[in-house]
């Protein structure tokens, strides 16, 4: 049986997936920033929750790609990790 990884490295090789793959990479990174800064603050998500008034539920539903936060959100999250929210654009490679 075929780990995660390998099976991922595995479809990544088709050009149609590989595509769709790299177009859900800001939606990634946004996750993996909102759950890095938490467990940096060392926070729960319930304890993010009653800092922000950010209901416990929207949070788990975020830090797993189930829901689409706003900017404003997102701040609301930043501040309640006692950390500002910085967004950049940067240049594609080409």
């Amino acid at each position: 049986m075929t780990n995660y990884k390998d099976y991922l490295n595995e479809q990544l090789q088709n050009e149609d997936f590989k595509k769709e793959w790299d177009a859900l990479d800001p939606e990634f990174a946004i996750i993996q920033a909102m759950l890095d800064a938490r467990k940096s603050a060392g926070m729960t998500q319930k304890e993010l929750a009653e800092k922000t008034g950010i209901a416990q539920g929207d949070i788990s539903r975020l830090e797993t790609g189930n829901a689409n936060p706003s900017l404003k959100t997102l701040q609301r999250l930043a501040e309640g990790m006692g950390m500002r929210l910085k967004l950049e654009f940067v240049p594609t490679a080409r």
